[in-house]
């Protein structure tokens, strides 16, 4: 069952900083099942309130993030054309934590290590709250989409995801 949080991350912190309004919720952690179907039943909502956060690397700007509805897939063609690359790539999960300060299953596309430029697929905007990671395994934001994407910096498009 999930419940409101009080542990502050980096990405809390910077709402905070920008003033911003979120709710921190609380989640059952299972090491075997990191999944976004997961999370969205232990917080008891439809999967497609609940966003990831993708790294991918493109062969000519480097690294970027796509923020895509939890049961959805990236489009690797499209989130080339729509970033400028010819070629993009998932970074290895091995590189996620120094190259963004975030694990597996706890990546916030606020306050990484540095900012990329990041694309959120335009589904965000269909509801008034969203979830998304705060930063660790077991810890969602739940905020408005125009509050999530003025703090990542984020840009909306609608051909990231494999239809």
């Amino acid at each position: 069952m999930a419940e409101k949080a009080t542990k502050k991350t980096n990405a809390a912190r910077q709402l905070d900083q920008l003033k911003i309004n979120y709710e921190l919720i609380t989640y059952q952690v299972d090491e075997n099942d990191l999944g976004a179907a997961h999370i969205a039943e232990q917080l008891g909502q439809p999967i497609e309130r609940l966003f990831k956060t993708l790294v991918l690397r493109g062969d000519r700007t480097g690294l970027f993030v796509c923020v895509i509805p939890g049961a959805e897939e990236v489009d690797l063609k499209k989130a080339a054309k729509v970033t400028g690359n010819k070629k993009v790539e998932m970074i290895h999960v091995k590189e996620l934590l120094p190259l963004t300060g975030y694990i597996r299953g706890g990546c916030s596309p606020i306050g990484m290590k540095k900012a990329l430029p990041t694309y959120f697929h335009q589904s965000v905007m269909n509801y008034d709250t969203v979830y998304c990671s705060a930063g660790l395994r077991g810890l969602q934001f739940r905020i408005a989409p125009a509050d999530l994407l003025h703090a990542a910096h984020g840009t909306l498009c609608d051909v990231i995801c494999i239809p």
